[in-house]
């Protein structure tokens, strides 16, 4: 029977929490200080944008997180650990009397009582002086050690125990060691041990499983708070624009965003500034949608607007909030639509998936897109016009600006569709209630390009039959995008004010116009390549989406719309028709196989039933000798009444 033994050193126990956190520590520390970089080489090489990107690294960088609090608290733990562990004493080192004497295993006896002879005459107390670093008790102790070890090998059954078992008892029970400090385990402790042990397990644990389990409950699936959803769906109708939808936001900041009561008087200095511009009237209408019953929610409104209008901030507290609220918009955007794409309402979907841009580029709804270029204010550029002629423009001038917006406008994110298309696999036709695959080829043209000479290519004829090939796999294939796209680099959106990194991304919207109502949910889409990065014999990149066809037959005229969530007015649109028709009726061979002959008992049960039998080719040629046997005569009669 085995018996245990606990550890009074506590140096086990030490070598398992040493094990448990190396494994916990290492590949966290790893991940958290080797994680892939974000790359600023991709992006836009405005002036503004790298500097932007630049501040954004510093901000991203000098973070310091729970996190990194835990790491640190890890492995100064571990460290303290191993420095216990190298320095602590040895207890448990094994009795060998053959060690001892400095003999080997199975010498005999003479030769042990010769070599003890010899120890005894080194190592005696009266023959051997103390010295500074061998004091006479350590001499006494080396003499002792040596005699009880020469009395254990002198006797046979001992040597004997010692030489078979490595004891001098014989065979000894199976011995396992508990990695646990033996203070544990005494009577005197258990007090306290149980008492942590209902701390941990009796209030820790349950607190932990409440926290998370009320907490789950008080979020939705798209992160926002519950109170922020019901805001949304109380909030929102069918007919809700932009600045409705702007308001429908600003609600929820109550209960995303913890108030503050710090730089009152910096607050106080944007909030007047708001009111004083031209815009203020916007921004009065979006107030008073939001309401005006929390101070963190007007706090965090304020700090939107003045992003929007492009305000600096002065100081840094107001800055970090103002980064946490616009980073976290977008959640609160996402969720917003989809409350509005979950009842198929389209204006508001619309709304919201255009909010995006706006918020992104720090533009509100009433100004012009083209003040989307770096350094352009508002001000400075009509409400409609063309990135060309302001480049142009500000060429003849010998403005520095001309180079940075050239820069800008190659990554401009303006959509084209190169076709859409409703595909049935292995299907010619539509038919009620059928599988169908909303098929949309995409790619990006800068605005500096010639639209007219990007629309017309002309493929070659074995390039479209390449294309037809690589087109059904992708209909065949479980992806919603096609692949084969490795050499297509994503790069990050020209977004001079956001303070984080952003890839551009897009929604594939299909929709009825007249009734305002979306035929299908919106999918959304990341990296269209631009048409400079794309072969001439496949200038698009396809994507799709699957649904369902309407039960009952007729035309749809529906559109496809491809908006951006990056950029103002970069989106496209395309009437597209989606006609259901019956199955086409079957052909007559097939017909004549399913159908039974006259002559036999099913074709009789058809024919009882008013149903379609196959006639017996027996009676087909009676008729047929008997339609020609008439004729026979008709002509006949003819040719006598001629005669006569």
């Amino acid at each position: 029977m085995a018996t245990y033994h606990y550890d009074e050193s506590g140096n086990m126990a030490a070598y398992f929490v040493i094990t448990f956190l190396a494994f916990i520590l290492i590949p966290l520390t790893f991940s958290t200080l080797f994680k892939k970089r974000k790359e600023t080489l991709h992006g836009c090489q405005c002036g503004p944008c790298i500097q932007s990107r630049t501040q954004a690294a510093k901000m991203e960088g000098t973070q310091f997180t729970k996190k990194h609090l835990v790491i640190a608290l890890g492995w100064s733990l571990l460290f303290f650990l191993v420095h216990r562990v190298a320095n602590a004493t040895n207890d448990s080192k094994v009795y060998d009397p053959f060690e001892i004497l400095g003999i080997s295993v199975g010498m005999s006896e003479k030769d042990i009582k010769s070599h003890f002879k010899k120890l005894s005459k080194l190592y005696h107390p009266d023959k051997v002086r103390a010295t500074a670093e061998q004091t006479i008790e350590d001499i006494q102790n080396k003499f002792v050690d040596i005699t009880k070890a020469y009395k254990s090998l002198t006797d046979e059954t001992i040597r004997r125990n010692w030489e078979e078992w490595g004891d001098p008892d014989g065979r000894q029970q199976m011995s396992m060691g508990i990695a646990l400090p033996i203070w544990i385990i005494e009577g005197k402790n258990n007090i306290w041990v149980l008492g942590v042990y209902g701390l941990l397990f009796g209030g820790g644990l349950p607190m932990l499983v409440g926290r998370w389990w009320f907490g789950s409950r008080q979020r939705t699936k798209d992160g926002i708070s519950a109170h922020s959803a019901a805001a949304f769906f109380k909030s929102m109708t069918e007919s809700s624009e932009i600045v409705d939808a702007m308001g429908i936001l600003a609600k929820a900041y109550k209960f995303e965003c913890t108030p503050a009561n710090k730089d009152a008087a910096e607050l106080a200095r944007l909030q007047k500034e708001i009111a004083t511009l031209p815009e203020a009237k916007w921004a009065e209408t979006v107030m008073e949608l939001a309401g005006d019953d929390d101070e963190g929610k007007r706090r965090a409104l304020t700090l939107l607007l003045a992003h929007l209008l492009r305000f600096k901030v002065e100081s840094p507290a107001l800055k970090k909030e103002q980064r946490r609220v616009l980073l976290h918009t977008p959640t609160l955007l996402n969720a917003l639509l989809t409350i509005a794409t979950s009842r198929n309402w389209f204006v508001p979907t619309m709304s919201v998936m255009r909010l995006h841009a706006y918020i992104i580029q720090a533009l509100l709804p009433t100004q012009s897109p083209l003040a989307q270029l770096p350094d352009v204010k508002p001000a400075e550029v009509p409400r409609v016009g063309d990135v060309s002629q302001i480049i142009s423009k500000l060429t003849e001038e010998s403005d520095v600006r001309a180079a940075d917006i050239r820069k800008a406008a190659e990554k401009w994110g303006n959509v084209d569709i190169y076709d859409a298309s409703f595909r049935v696999i292995d299907e010619k036709q539509v038919t009620p209630s059928a599988i169908v695959f909303l098929v949309v080829k995409l790619r990006l043209v800068s605005p500096l390009s010639d639209a007219v000479a990007v629309k017309v290519e002309e493929l070659d004829p074995l390039d479209v039959k390449a294309n037809d090939r690589k087109d059904y796999q992708f209909l065949n294939s479980r992806k919603d995008t096609e692949e084969d796209f490795s050499d297509v680099t994503p790069s990050y959106v020209h977004a001079p004010y956001w303070p984080s990194n952003r890839k551009p991304s897009w929604w594939i919207v299909l929709a009825d116009p007249k009734s305002s109502r979306l035929a299908i949910p919106p999918m959304k889409i990341s990296d269209v390549p631009s048409i400079s990065d794309l072969p001439s014999s496949r200038p698009y990149r396809s994507y799709k989406i699957q649904f369902q066809a309407p039960p009952t037959l007729g035309t749809n005229n529906w559109r496809v719309y491809v908006v951006s969530d990056s950029f103002i007015g970069a989106e496209s649109w395309l009437p597209i028709t989606l006609k259901v028709e019956e199955p086409v009726a079957r052909d007559e061979a097939e017909d004549d196989i399913s159908d039974p002959e006259e002559d036999t008992l099913a074709g009789q049960m058809a024919m009882m039933k008013g149903g379609k039998v196959k006639r017996t080719l027996g009676e087909e040629e009676e008729e047929s000798d008997d339609e020609s046997g008439t004729d026979d005569d008709q002509n006949d009669d003819d040719s006598s009444s001629d005669s006569d």
